[in-house]
């Protein structure tokens, strides 16, 4: 594959994989992975589609979570982060890797945020445990069937 069809394949798994596997780096330099929601899936979160459609040629990953969780204090000690979508059944996967933020941006918190949340964030959207995490990535690294593949993405916008 070209380029070009490795970044189409790169997206389609975005829009299709469920879930999105999050890896951190914990305290002791474990790797310490975990299933999280894959808002850019067009199926479970088409209220999203917009604000994805911006982010094509970047393949900006975005994800809530609670500020009380482990991920937080993982990412301010090392940024450095891994998230990994599939299609076993098609044979294809990729891994993007590159460095988190927690954002702090309100508007995108709201944009983001979804009625049924209220069970993980129970003062919505202003709940202090609501934090969004946000990555640029600066590498995609898959496979599609036998072939494996690597994409320098460059640095982030």
């Amino acid at each position: 594959m070209n380029e070009k069809e490795l970044r189409e394949m790169c997206l389609e798994l975005l829009d299709t994989g469920w879930p999105a596997y999050f890896t951190t780096i914990d305290e002791k330099g474990y790797p310490q992975t975990r299933a999280m929601f894959n808002l850019r899936n067009k199926k479970w979160f088409p209220k999203l589609i917009p604000l994805f459609e911006k982010h094509k040629e970047d393949f900006m990953v975005l994800f809530g979570t609670n500020t009380s969780s482990t991920k937080i204090p993982d990412i301010k000690t090392n940024s450095a982060v891994s998230v990994y979508y599939c299609n076993p059944e098609t044979w294809k996967g990729v891994m993007f890797g590159g460095d988190i933020e927690n954002v702090k941006d309100t508007d995108l918190k709201k944009d983001l945020w979804h009625d049924d949340w209220d069970k993980y964030y129970t003062g919505g959207i202003d709940d202090p445990d609501y934090s969004v995490l946000r990555l640029y990535p600066k590498s995609a690294k898959g496979w599609s069937g036998s072939d494996t593949f690597k994409l320098d993405l460059g640095d982030s916008p």
